[in-house]
């Protein structure tokens, strides 16, 4: 089954996530393949924990220019690459 364009797009931009989480939290022993797209970011899945979080807060900042004011909003874009990556995209409907 062939992808649409938007898939594609959404594919990439998961991808492209992977690699600055990687970088930004120092994942030294992590493979952008060993991340899935829907495995938890914290607790049992990646493993990240309160600090790590405040990092993705500073990527998206960086990366995206996108700021997170509400911590419970945060909650839920942060808990796979595939909430983040749609986070961004909504946000780039909006701009």
């Amino acid at each position: 089954m062939e992808l649409t364009t938007e898939e594609l797009i959404m594919q990439e931009l998961m991808d492209k996530l992977k690699g600055e989480i990687i970088e930004q939290l120092n994942l030294e022993d992590v493979k952008a393949e060993d991340i899935g797209n829907d495995d938890p970011l914290f607790g049992d899945g990646l493993g990240l924990d309160s600090i790590d979080a405040l990092e993705l807060i500073v990527l998206m900042n960086e990366n995206y220019q996108l700021t997170i004011p509400d911590p419970e909003e945060g909650a839920k874009i942060f808990q796979t690459i595939r909430t983040m990556a749609e986070f961004i995209e909504k946000e780039k409907e909006v701009a």
